[in-house]
């Protein structure tokens, strides 16, 4: 009975479970937080980088 009891004690005490919810929440903070990058400054990215193509390219486009 008490080695039952010493087994009820160490599952309730291990922390494994929770340590790897708290990893999965900040992952999933990390990728909302670049998805609203993505959508927020998108365009702009997208904007730039078709200028500096056509600078390289001699399109003559200045870069913004």
């Amino acid at each position: 009975m008490k080695k039952l009891l010493a087994l009820k004690t160490a599952y309730i005490r291990q922390e494994d479970g929770a340590t790897a919810i708290e990893y999965g929440l900040i992952a999933a903070g990390i990728a909302l937080a670049i998805s609203a990058a993505v959508v927020i400054f998108g365009q702009d990215l997208t904007a730039l980088f078709e200028s500096l193509s056509a600078l390289l390219q001699g399109g003559g486009a200045a870069a913004p």
